[in-house]
């Protein structure tokens, strides 16, 4: 049985890495998945990869720090499916520099992709949910939105902004039946990441603590959003589904 049959599911950074992987496995167990995305070659690459397995998909061009780009993204939604039943925040970027070198425009840049964009994200998606009686919203966040780590303080702290942001709006949109959650996802094996992994000085530095002494594949970060994703989640709301090997529990 499809986990999440017949949903309509948008995924923001859904072109590569972890969010083509999302829009992969979400459109596998039955959904119509929009992926959304600055780039539209990868973009429309991931879609027709998808439509080629028998999956429902069609791609939209997000800059997800535009809050017009977010009006005409839930305009096309709504004028293609009717409703939308899943947004996953997924969309963000990395910059890996201690608070020392850290410029003023580093920071305003991480916070707009990373954190202002579930902000305007989020609330644009708010009043097509409450019309439809209800649904869910999913924010990728990470394990250094709980633990800190050296030369990430930019990052560490949006995607702190991402987990307590998720609780607020768990609080807020519970009496209109949306469900809000995030996930933490903790070394993931992406193209950004391959060449890391692959350097043996620097995996071990990487991976940390992690107590099964490896990286995640992105499948298994997406295992985590299709659950928050489908109706086998109807009771959990507000929480932080952690995804990291231990790494946090060491």
């Amino acid at each position: 049985m499809k986990r999440v049959k017949d949903k309509v599911i948008l995924v923001t950074g859904g072109a590569m890495g972890m969010g083509q992987s999302h829009s992969e496995l979400l459109a596998s167990q039955g959904a119509w998945v929009f992926v959304a995305d600055v780039n539209q070659t990868q973009g429309q690459s991931a879609v027709d990869g998808i439509r080629k397995s028998g999956g429902k998909a069609d791609f939209l061009k997000l800059d997800v720090t535009q809050e017009a780009d977010w009006s005409a993204a839930m305009n096309q939604i709504v004028e293609r499916a009717g409703r939308l039943d899943v947004l996953v925040n997924n969309a963000g970027i990395l910059i890996l520099k201690p608070v020392q070198d850290t410029s003023n425009q580093e920071w305003d840049r991480i916070f707009d992709v990373n954190v202002r964009s579930v902000f305007i994200g989020t609330r644009a998606a708010i009043p097509v949910m409450q019309k439809q009686g209800g649904g869910t919203i999913v924010n990728v966040s990470s394990i250094y939105g709980l633990v800190g780590a050296p030369g990430a303080s930019a990052y560490e702290a949006s995607k702190g902004a991402v987990r307590l942001f998720t609780k607020s709006c768990a609080v807020d949109l519970a009496p209109f039946n949306i469900r809000v959650n995030s996930v933490h996802p903790g070394v993931i094996e992406t193209q950004m990441t391959k060449a890391l992994l692959d350097d043996p000085a620097v995996r071990p530095l990487l991976l940390g603590p992690t107590l099964l002494k490896r990286p995640a594949q992105p499948i298994e970060v997406s295992q985590a959003v299709l659950f928050l994703s489908s109706d086998e989640s109807s009771f959990v709301h507000g929480a932080e589904l952690v995804v990291d090997g231990g790494y946090t529990a060491n």
